[in-house]
């Protein structure tokens, strides 16, 4: 026993775990030590060494490794006493096969690197003690290798076998001559990962200078929903015939041959299929089960949906782990493809592999440790943003190098993301990727966003509980806000904007503040600058604001009017350059064309939609830009008049849904008395309530579309106490339509809608929680009785005298089971 712990140079002063581990060992002199050890590294040995140069070999390498081991849990602050205490779990680690053989890799002359992946999940099966967080294995792998060398170049018989010494200097020759950096430290490259993607860069979207720069994104992500659209994109199908047909001849979009009845059949098994979670979708980051539902996904969504963030969001809990446990996770590597398209069009690459090895992804990776882990499927690739490499051709390529990418390491899984529009699906979803479309987000997203914000923006107290009860509240209650707010980058955009102002009672200066915020981005002073064959001139936002009300107020002149959001590259010239003239811009047109040629960069309040086209990517916008340009008209050029306003707007178009927002932002932009004038105007119109009958022969909602319009317009009035007369008008043409019903009985949705109303536009007026108690216990209609109930508990829920209510309704309408159809 003595002899064997002599030879592996193991004494007293071996260390406090080394000694007693290795002297367990050597008691044991007839057990073969290198069965294991060394079953994998010598398949290519031809002569083997001795039995006891193994044995020789086994033990110093061992001690090599208690001792790295060691030292890491001293540098982590563990006492003597309590390294001590891991002598019995390491000696049940390094006796498990598994384990003995990845360490004896180390000895085979290719090796650069062990399993530790292993090596942790090993330690993590046998419920061992943690240990410690800052366990660098990667370091502790590189150590152990290169003890494991001079090991070998100690030992005649080894060294003349393997050879190692020349080979090492052969390979570490060739890494120089390619320029590859020797180091693989996940430390460092989780570090990178870190500080490029860690904190939000919110700059851009907050005005006010109050950054948020310790905001972490892994803290405030929310996962967001999928629906699976591998055969079918419903957004493409929705796109007027004409410009797909642009996109399609254009080479950026696939050739769309649906019949009418197919196409229906496809929609309708799009929306009925179940949602599910991303992370269901994609596998938990959290977790270390690797069943995903796609090894292979494309994740498409519109701008601003969160594409980008999930995958930054991915890397980054990898990034965010202990680094003991980086190995047992896969390495994400997260490609920006447009820059990578950049870089092979410059020639600076060939392909993602040459990529990543030249360090454009915060930090050079060794190409051989690399190569293993890519082989052995101990990575997930990120490829952000096909949609962003403008060139077709170009696109064409990277898509190909994806799939070859694939190919070549097909143990490897893969994320792509990219906008739907524009995009391709034949040829990666014939490489075996599954497609799915991201959802916005839902009620209970938008809240858990909220409160998060809140939670980690502000201290605690009244003004955090304020503000966020306010941005909650602007979302439950207007449509259009909502509409907004599923999309993550507006939702924060409004979170910023909340801080100072109140969103539901302006939404026309939120419009402006989003705009104005947003139009910081579409940046013409710097490319003005860059372009020396124009002089410089400052375009402030105030100039593109009124370009864009130019361009809303054409598209919704254009035949297909609001519906369309669609404006040609040429006419969008005309509008730009003519404006441009207004300002005594020198050259235009030509600056016109920088703009335009930014849109193509730029995701938000005008978007390129391919196809030579342009429009606003988010309808919200094109409505704001729109009723501010009549606004304009209106008031500062006074080329409207209020007659004009009343007849040739309202007149024209009070009966079209798709205006109703435009007419509701122009009320809430001019002055309380010609609101007035509108509304009455609206009340005097007629509606033929015999063809808005449901088949119950029920009145629906749009026989009164007049009514509820003006109901609206008067909403959005700030002061409403200065048209008082045309309030208490209102009212009482709700409340006689909700007890008279005539000259048809309303369906349960129109009834409930009118009580919402009522209840929610004059909760201040104290007569209205009256006339609500006497709805709810005297009204000859169970579903009046039902919807008043409903109202009650909503608007008014912590007002105790509602309980008796509450009771003795239910006492009488046993019936009654809250599912009448008022609570939408």
């Amino acid at each position: 026993m003595i002899d064997w712990l002599v030879i592996w140079g193991v004494t007293q002063a071996a260390g406090v775990v080394v000694y007693p581990i290795l002297e367990s060992l050597a008691q044991d002199a007839a057990k073969d030590y290198g069965k294991d050890f060394f079953k994998d590294c010598l398949k290519k040995v031809i002569h083997l060494p001795e039995k006891d140069v193994q044995k020789e070999a086994y033990g110093k390498a061992l001690k090599e490794f208690l001792e790295l081991i060691e030292e890491e849990l001293k540098d982590a602050g563990y006492q003597e006493a309590i390294i001590k205490q891991y002598i019995p779990y390491l000696q049940r680690f390094i006796k498990r096969e598994e384990v003995s053989a990845a360490l004896g890799m180390a000895f085979n002359v290719e090796c650069k690197t062990i399993n530790t992946s292993l090596l942790v999940k090993v330690w993590k099966e046998l419920d061992l003690p943690h240990l410690p967080e800052s366990m660098n294995w990667d370091f502790l792998s590189k150590s152990y290798i290169r003890a494991v060398k001079k090991i070998v170049q100690n030992s005649d018989k080894l060294r003349l076998i393997y050879e190692v010494q020349t080979l090492d200097k052969i390979a570490d020759s060739v890494q120089e001559v390619a320029g590859i950096a020797p180091a693989f430290d996940l430390e460092k490259y989780a570090e990178g990962l870190r500080e490029q993607y860690g904190n939000l860069k919110l700059e851009s979207l907050d005005t006010t200078g109050v950054y948020y720069n310790e905001l972490k994104l892994w803290k405030i992500f929310i996962p967001q929903n999928l629906r699976e659209c591998q055969e079918f994109i419903p957004q493409v199908y929705e796109l007027p015939k004409d410009r797909s047909r642009l996109l399609q001849e254009s080479g950026q979009l696939d050739v769309l041959e649906l019949a009418e009845a197919e196409l229906e059949n496809h929609r309708k098994r799009y929306v009925e299929q179940p949602i599910r979670g991303v992370f269901e979708v994609l596998g938990d980051p959290q977790e270390l089960a690797k069943e995903v539902v796609a090894k292979y996904a494309v994740i498409l969504g519109d701008p601003g949906s969160g594409k980008s963030t999930l995958l930054q969001y991915l890397a980054l809990i990898w990034a965010e782990r202990p680094v003991r446990d980086l190995p047992l996770h896969p390495l994400p590597l997260l490609l920006e493809l447009r820059t990578y398209a950049r870089d092979k069009q410059a020639g600076k690459c060939k392909d993602i592999v040459s990529f990543i090895h030249g360090g454009n992804i915060t930090c050079r990776l060794n190409q051989q440790d690399l190569h293993e882990k890519l082989k052995n499927g101990d990575v997930i690739a990120l490829f952000d943003g096909i949609d962003e490499v403008f060139d077709p051709a170009l696109r064409d390529e990277v898509v190909t190098d994806i799939h070859r990418f694939t190919n070549e390491y097909g143990e490897v899984r893969a994320i792509a993301t990219s906008r739907w529009l524009g995009y391709k699906s034949h040829r990666l979803r014939d490489a075996g990727f599954q497609h799915f479309m991201l959802q916005e987000l839902n009620d209970e997203q938008m809240q858990e966003f909220v409160v998060r914000w809140h939670d980690l923006n502000f201290a605690e107290g009244a003004d955090k509980d304020r503000k966020r009860e306010r941005l909650q509240k602007a979302i439950r209650e207007s449509r259009s806000i909502k509409e907004l707010a599923g999309n993550p980058l507006l939702l924060t955009m409004m979170a910023i904007l909340n801080r100072n102002q109140e969103l539901p009672r302006d939404r026309p200066e939120l419009y402006n503040q989003a705009s104005r915020v947003l139009l910081h981005q579409w940046d013409v002073e710097r490319a003005l600058v860059e372009d020396r064959r124009i002089d410089p001139k400052t375009i402030d936002y105030r100039d593109k604001q009124a370009m864009l009300r130019k361009v809303a107020y054409y598209m919704q002149s254009s035949a297909k009017g609001l519906a369309g959001n669609l404006i040609s590259a040429a006419q969008l010239e005309s509008i730009l350059t003519d404006y441009l003239k207004t300002i005594e811009v020198e050259k235009p047109r030509e600056i016109a064309r920088i703009m335009i040629g930014q849109l193509r960069t730029r995701n938000f309040i005008l978007c390129d939609l391919g196809g030579d086209s342009y429009g606003f990517v988010h309808r919200t916008f094109l409505e704001y830009f729109c009723a501010w340009e009549f606004v304009w008209q209106f008031k500062e050029s006074q080329t409207l008049t209020i007659e004009q306003l009343i007849h040739d707007v309202f007149g024209n178009h009070w009966q079209d849904e798709s205006w109703h927002e435009v007419l509701r932002l122009i009320s809430g932009m001019i002055e309380p008395r010609f609101v007035e004038e509108i509304i009455d105007f609206l009340l005097e119109q007629k509606v033929d309530k015999s063809t808005f009958l449901d088949q119950d022969g029920s009145l629906k909602e749009e026989g009164l579309a007049n009514l509820l319009l003006a109901v609206d317009c008067f909403v959005e009035v700030r002061n409403r106490s200065l048209i008082a007369p045309t309030s208490n008008k209102l009212l009482k043409i709700l409340q006689f339509e909700v007890e008279h019903q005539s000259p048809y009985i309303f369906n349960p949705e129109t009834l409930a809608k009118l009580i919402r109303i009522i209840a929610i536009t004059w909760q201040d007026n104290p007569d209205i929680l009256i006339l609500l108690r006497g709805y709810a216990i005297n009204n000859k209609n169970w579903f009046v009785r039902g919807a008043s109930l409903y109202v009650l508990a909503k608007v008014w829920e912590n007002d105790p005298d509602n309980f008796i209510i509450f009771k003795d309704s239910a006492n009488k309408d046993e019936s009654y089971h809250g599912s009448s159809g008022f609570e939408g």
